[in-house]
């Protein structure tokens, strides 16, 4: 482990030993002294550079305002990190904030408009530098216990969110077309890039509805490296991605596509049920594959499929057919995929965590350039917290995959007003960190690998009717139950 971390720098006392009293020293004269416009900011204002959010020598925000990039990036990833947050609310702390700090000056004006023109300011690229900058701390505290047989592991799935339903984001990002116009919200598609061993989300791409998922993925490959093994399910599996991989020496573990037949009769024998098969390029280029895309990939593949069964009550898929590049069968066994390929489902809770527990599910921004703000700024509470929860199981010792999200944010509400509060007492502030790690540590979730849970819900919705027209021409009857139109 390296003699340096990147996260709290109070915790390194207890990782390495205690600090010489002149070094300790000099750590508490760096410290930020100023006041903090946000209590997560004393917990996570280490691995936020300052430098990334300091005033521009010219353009937005190279004047001096009140709602500075600073202040305004921590008001907003409040909003995040609290579902249900509006802009009024996060100027309703930062006017408590201000008067507190500064009496005798002016109060910030009670209209949102100023604070929403700041959130506009803030640049995109910076907040795209600072999701790839805690992506790659995250990656970088991976031990080489948390590897797959030595390899790093990256899950790739979609998903889809909506928002407001404004002129702007309906032209770029329309509704479903099986909805009548005015009755729908505009949705986007996107698709993320996680990391199977610290559970970061590496990076995010989007598009409408319209786009399949594999074609979002193909801009995520470079993001890949080489030795890095790739988990996905059927929807990515074409011979078009996995030569495109397999060029940037990345290896693939995905399942097999429902439209491809195949015939364990055929090909070399492996073991039971392990076939080593060759695929042929197709004929003609396949959705987002051009014709010199597909005339630059080889004219055939080696690769080997790997058929098992499942047991587990209740789950939806009896049999499933891996297809691979990793195609050593005495390291990378059958038994071994089908356990790695189990995991795969992490993503999903993933993706549940920040759209359920971040509320991403439902964006709350009116133009195409704010929602791509709201986005990342969702990937950096997320990744901000996963970092709580890796910095909690380095220090106890505990699995990473035990730790809660819910828990883990659970208790970052509660103890960041107490850290907050503790601001100009360093020892108390350290004792209040180490509370809230042994806090996620102990929060561990139940080990249950083969429960049936099944995607279906219990609670009956409301009987309300339909919004089958625009609600400025919706006529309803008096009576729930009854769903006759007016003549």
């Amino acid at each position: 482990m390296p003699s340096v971390t990147p996260f709290f720098a109070d915790f390194h006392r207890r990782l390495f030993g205690k600090a010489p009293l002149a070094g300790l020293q000099e750590l508490l004269r760096s410290s930020p002294q100023s006041p903090s416009i946000s209590h997560y900011q004393e917990l996570f204002g280490k691995l936020v550079p300052q430098e990334l959010l300091a005033p521009q020598e010219r353009g937005a925000n190279s004047r001096q305002r009140i709602f500075s990039s600073s202040v305004t990036f921590w008001s907003f990833l409040g909003q995040v990190l609290e579902p249900g947050s509006s802009c009024r609310d996060a100027l309703r702390q930062l006017n408590a904030w201000w008067q507190w700090h500064f009496p005798n000056q002016a109060v910030p004006s009670h209209d949102t408009s100023a604070y929403c023109q700041a959130r506009a300011r803030l640049a995109e690229s910076t907040l795209q530098a600072l999701c790839d900058r805690l992506a790659h701390q995250l990656e970088q505290q991976v031990g080489e216990d948390q590897l797959w047989l030595g390899r790093r592991v990256k899950i790739i799935d979609g998903t889809s969110v909506s928002m407001p339903d404004t002129a702007a984001n309906q032209r770029l990002w329309p509704q479903s077309s099986a909805q009548k116009p005015g009755c729908g919200f505009p949705l986007l598609k996107l698709v993320g890039l996680f990391s199977l061993q610290s559970g970061a989300l590496l990076d995010l791409t989007i598009a409408q509805h319209r786009h399949h998922d594999a074609q979002l993925a193909r801009q995520l490959w470079p993001r890949l490296q080489a030795a890095d093994i790739i988990l996905a399910d059927r929807g990515f599996c074409s011979f078009g991605d996995l030569a495109q991989l397999q060029v940037g020496a990345i290896d693939a573990v995905m399942r097999l596509h429902q439209a491809r037949k195949t015939d364990f009769r055929r090909g070399k024998r492996l073991g039971d049920n392990d076939r080593l098969v060759v695929w042929n390029k197709p004929l003609q280029p396949t959705p987002g594959l051009t014709k010199e895309d597909l005339k630059a990939l080889p004219d055939s593949l080696q690769l080997r499929l790997v058929r098992y069964r499942i047991e587990i009550p209740g789950c939806r898929s009896q049999e499933v057919i891996l297809v691979t590049t990793l195609l050593d069968a005495q390291h990378f066994n059958a038994q071994r995929l089908a356990e790695l390929y189990f995991r795969r489902w992490g993503v999903e809770l993933h993706f549940r965590q920040i759209k359920i527990l971040l509320g991403m599910d439902v964006l709350r921004c009116m133009s195409p350039a704010m929602v791509r703000k709201e986005l990342l700024m969702h990937l950096v509470a997320y990744n901000l917290i996963r970092a709580l929860m890796q910095r909690a199981s380095l220090i106890y010792h505990v699995p990473l995959g035990r730790l809660s999200f819910k828990g883990t944010l659970d208790s970052l509400h509660h103890f960041a007003d107490a850290v907050h509060a503790a601001h100009a007492k360093p020892s108390r502030q350290r004792q209040l960190f180490d509370a809230l790690l042994l806090t996620i540590a102990a929060d561990q979730v139940p080990l249950r690998p083969k429960r049936s849970e099944p995607r279906a819900k219990k609670r009956r919705p409301k009987n309300y009717h339909l919004l089958t027209k625009p609600r400025h021409s919706m006529v309803l009857s008096q009576h729930r139950s009854r769903h006759r139109a007016k003549p």
